[in-house]
């Protein structure tokens, strides 16, 4: 049974998990894969679709070639191009869907003390190594359930919200009081009087997108640092692990949230149990994007003075897949 889209329950009013507050497994129905992406429905697209007011677009996806030296021990793009005749090309691309611009899907991060992924899987259900299908009667739903390819048919479409926290803090010609690249948490009331100061009112089905100033950093730097970045431990700012701040999003019912740095929380975390990941994908089913570029969508809003936009992102339909770049794309 489908629920009640205008009685969605409270944060608060959510079962704990064991020691997890904020379960919405059984908000959506006992067989949905989806998780939040059921927020975007046709009303809430039609409606986006109202952003559109100056024919403006602007891509949101890094070049899937960076960064060259990933972070988390990703493996680096690799882009080979070949002659198939005289004038004709061919080329191939072999990635890991999460070295650069991506969204997390629900087969990504779980419950790292309990072994579970969104809606109680246990890890083991979800196999590994080489998926190879020969054709659509080859699929056993079982061993591609939760993968991406129900974000991709269903598509993430509707209105964006952009918070753009290094202008918040800038705007006024003070510099920004954190390093990017160093554990620095934002807090749920810097994004909300960010919000305020943006004249931005969420709606339910909103999705979230938050630029700290990773990629602003990373542009400004010489290779030499950007590649050192990928051999040591990762320090990154981003927002807190708080109660207060799984509330916020929730009770925002956002579909989704992406920034442009590559962890979207506060890095590190203080260990399992701790980590925003857990909740976002693995209790309330919300994509998680990372390695957006908002470097020019910040631009086009700070001089149009308008933070909200129609947005579309269709991922990788890969059957059973694990993340994907986001293919996104924002039009005011």
């Amino acid at each position: 049974m489908a629920p009640n889209l205008k009685q969605l329950p409270a944060f608060d009013e959510l079962p704990k998990y064991h020691n997890f507050t904020g379960c919405a497994w059984d908000v959506w129905g006992k067989d949905d894969q989806l998780g939040t992406i059921n927020l975007l429905t046709e009303e809430v697209v039609k409606e986006a679709a109202k952003e559109i007011k100056l024919g403006k677009t602007v891509c949101l996806n890094w070049p899937v070639n960076f960064p060259s030296k990933p972070h988390f021990g990703r493996q680096t793009p690799q882009h080979k191009i070949w002659a198939k005749g005289p004038a004709v090309n061919d080329d191939a691309l072999h990635i890991n869907t999460q070295s650069g611009s991506q969204w997390d899907g629900l087969r990504h991060f779980g419950l790292l003390e309990h072994g579970v992924f969104y809606g109680n899987t246990r890890t083991e259900a979800i196999p590994r190594g080489e998926l190879f299908l020969k054709g659509p009667d080859d699929i056993d739903p079982e061993a591609i359930k939760y993968g991406i390819h129900n974000w991709a048919q269903h598509g993430i479409v509707g209105r964006g919200v952009l918070l753009d926290i290094v202008q918040y803090y800038t705007a006024s010609g003070d510099p920004l009081p954190y390093d990017p690249w160093k554990t620095y948490g934002i807090s749920v009331d810097v994004l909300q009087d960010c919000a305020k100061k943006q004249g931005v009112s969420f709606q339910q089905g909103d999705i979230l997108l938050l630029r700290v100033g990773y990629l602003q950093k990373w542009f400004a730097a010489s290779q030499e640092q950007r590649d050192d970045l990928g051999s040591k431990a990762e320090t990154l700012a981003g927002i807190d692990q708080t109660e207060d701040m799984k509330r916020f999003l929730w009770n925002n019912h956002f579909a989704a949230i992406a920034s442009d740095q590559p962890a979207i929380e506060r890095w590190p975390a203080d260990g399992p149990g701790h980590f925003l990941h857990e909740t976002i994908l693995g209790l309330f089913g919300m994509p998680i994007g990372e390695f957006f570029d908002l470097e020019a969508l910040s631009k086009v809003c700070a001089e149009t003075g308008r933070y909200t936009f129609f947005f579309t992102s269709w991922p990788l339909n890969v059957l059973g897949g694990v993340a994907s770049p986001p293919n996104a794309a924002a039009y005011l």
